[in-house]
């Protein structure tokens, strides 16, 4: 006799375990590559097919290349089988071959069992409230699956209606998983290990190329949060410096790393305090407000003021700064002069004849030059756009001459080669621009289209200032943000409902970021601030955990006992006559049946005989001619066994 686990697999369970495996791809879509998902959907809708009508087995000399050729592709397309995202591509593509051999419950049941663990570990890659939503909703049909398989259960009636039991299942263990939130010890360093170092968040880059920056634009993810002491800046002090580049090659500007250099001296005038939560980066520079005066914690001030963090940002990171929004930064100049004056030979001939001309015509005045510069820009036809003409090797040449079309990057390159060319020391500068500012949460949201470039030129008596090219060709992108810059070429980003919702719910988002994924084992120590423990250690935590185990499982304990079956309203009646039989001398032995007990009780009660064997088939009818529970025969049982007399009748 075959075991339960080896029993064929029926074709509902099936649907719902292949329904389990489409929850796990569609899930890791993001993670795999495009041949690797192309590959193995058509796979696992063959696969369901073909169980589904023709009831056909894979044959093993079809798994077996499938096998390999998913080895192969992996290392090919990866490298190596380590990391993150060559273990996620490796664990879907395993997930769906299983399912070419899955034919009983046993097959089924480890399936499933993996999906579950493949859909906790895609929270590696994103621990965002929506990603986390897209894990507990994929857990259902895993969940769904497992339940059916469990042994006495019927087969599903229907897809549609099991699937309510994962959820059923999905609740009941939201109370472990929240204690083991708040009460297992946090980990200093991540459980699995440093990220893949080839894994890149959208952010922005050392380097600058014009049109490099159009994969931002477009991203409506959000970069970083920021909070005031007081009201907000307005929104042409809205500027979050990031890199300040000072190499040119003639097709990119590129931030040097001085870290050996004392930050320049900076002349604060109005100052502004605020705190900033930014997104995961995979890189160090920490955008701050204009100016920063000191460096945050865990981090350090480079030569031209630029913040960096001690170690990638690879998870959410709060920091709060002071920064000057007028200011005079470093008055003199001193010998770094030639820096900010660099231009490669061979490129761009025209445009560094019209800076020669502008200095020749302005003689020493640096700002009637910057002003020449701007005009040109306002006046010559130039028009905001984010999809620019290509451009050739003289690429600044290309775009002022003939062209005349680009956003911030073209426009912020072409500034500063010009100023350069002019002889005024000039240095491009990325960060962000503008920002949402979310009246109902109180803090300023940036997206990754907020990202921009803009100029600093260095003046005499004035230091380094700020000149923004791009607001004297789209004044609209600096004071009413980046949707607005673009007129047209955006209607999906600019609507008025759209941006209202995609902005409100962020405030939940950020209550997720704070709540959940910034609770840290700094956080974990005060939890029980507001009970008068300051700080709560291990073996509290333990105590804590244990209690609330026990207590889940008393709970749980509870609930099955009130939700458990109710006794068979015929067996009930037959034990009530058991009961009485036994008064009257005549015990059930142990293990016999019904049949012959009454039997039996009938030739010890020969005054009872007949009323004993009317029951017996009375009893028997109800219990083996029905396929379902019935009500009026039981209760006709009910009561005969009710008047059945305790006396013993002697004839």
């Amino acid at each position: 006799m075959s075991s339960p686990a080896a029993t064929p697999l029926d074709a509902r369970s099936f649907d719902l375990v292949a329904l389990g495996l489409a929850a796990v791809l569609a899930l890791y879509l993001p993670q795999l590559p495009w041949w690797l998902s192309a590959a193995l959907a058509p796979i696992l809708a063959l696969r369901w097919w073909r169980r589904r009508h023709r009831q056909a087995r894979t044959p093993a000399w079809l798994k077996l290349p499938l096998l390999a050729a998913l080895l192969l592709s992996i290392v090919s397309w990866y490298g190596n089988l380590f990391g993150q995202a060559p273990g996620a591509a490796l664990a879907v593509g395993l997930l769906v071959l299983k399912l070419l051999e899955t034919e009983t419950v046993r097959d089924a049941r480890v399936g499933m069992s993996f999906s579950c663990f493949a859909l906790m570990a895609a929270l590696l890659f994103d621990q965002s409230l929506t990603a986390t939503a897209g894990v507990a909703l994929g857990l259902l049909p895993p969940l769904a699956a497992l339940r059916s398989l469990e042994p006495g259960r019927r087969p599903p009636s229907s897809l549609w209606r099991e699937l309510p039991s994962g959820l059923g299942l999905l609740a009941a263990a939201l109370p472990l998983a929240l204690l083991g939130f708040l009460l297992l010890p946090r980990l200093n360093s991540p459980l699995w290990g440093a990220p893949n170092p080839g894994e890149q968040r959208s952010g922005l880059s050392d380097s600058m190329t014009p049109s490099g920056f159009t994969r931002l634009l477009v991203d409506d993810s959000p970069a970083l949060r920021v909070g005031f002491d007081g009201p907000p800046p307005p929104p042409e002090q809205r500027y979050f410096r990031a890199y300040v580049m000072d190499r040119y090659d003639g097709s990119s500007w590129t931030y040097r790393d001085v870290a050996n250099q004392s930050p320049v001296p900076v002349e604060a005038g109005q100052t502004v305090r605020y705190h900033i939560s930014l997104e995961p980066t995979r890189q160090r520079v920490l955008p701050t407000l204009d100016v920063p005066l000191a460096a945050p914690p865990d981090a350090s001030l480079r030569r031209d003021r630029v913040a960096m963090a001690d170690k990638p940002v690879t998870a959410l990171r709060d920091y709060s700064l002071e920064s000057a929004v007028r200011y005079r930064l470093e008055p003199q100049l001193g010998p770094h002069r030639a820096r900010w004056l660099q231009l490669p030979s061979g490129f761009n001939p025209r445009t560094l004849a019209l800076g020669h001309a502008w200095r020749q015509r302005h003689g020493g005045d640096d700002a009637a030059i910057v002003q020449a510069a701007l005009a040109l820009f306002h006046d010559g036809g130039f028009r905001y756009t984010l999809a620019p003409a290509e451009l050739g090797r003289d690429a600044m040449d290309d775009f002022l001459f003939d062209t005349h079309e680009g956003f911030c990057e073209h426009y912020s390159s072409a500034f500063t080669v010009l100023m350069r060319a002019a002889g005024i020391p000039a240095r491009v500068v990325t960060g962000y621009q503008g920002g949402y500012w979310n009246a109902l949460g109180r803090y300023l949201l940036v997206r990754n289209s907020d990202a921009h470039a803009w100029s600093e030129v260095w003046l005499a008596g004035r230091g380094w200032v700020r000149v923004d090219p791009t607001a004297a060709v789209r004044p609209q992108r600096i004071s009413q943000g980046a949707a607005a810059a673009v007129p047209g070429q955006l209607p999906w980003y600019q609507s008025g409902w759209l941006q209202a919702v995609r902005n409100r719910w962020d405030i939940v988002n950020r209550w997720w970021n704070l709540s959940v994924n910034g609770f840290d084992a700094l956080r974990q120590r005060g939890l029980l601030k507001p009970f008068g423990i300051r700080d709560t250690d291990a073996s509290t935590l333990a105590l804590l955990l244990a209690a609330g185990c026990v207590l889940c499982m008393a709970g749980g304990l509870a609930w099955v006992w009130r939700r458990r079956e109710p006794e068979d309203a015929a067996r009930a009646a037959l034990r009530r006559l058991e009961r009485k039989l036994a008064r009257l001398g005549v015990a059930r032995h142990a293990g016999e049946g019904p049949r012959d007990y009454l039997q039996r009780a009938a030739h010890a009660l020969p005054a009872h005989h007949d009323r004993l064997i009317e029951l017996m088939h009375h009893y028997l009818e109800l219990r083996y001619a029905h396929p379902g529970p019935v009500t009026g025969p039981v209760r006709a049982l009910q009561r005969a066994v009710r008047d059945f007399p305790v006396v013993r009748v002697v004839k």
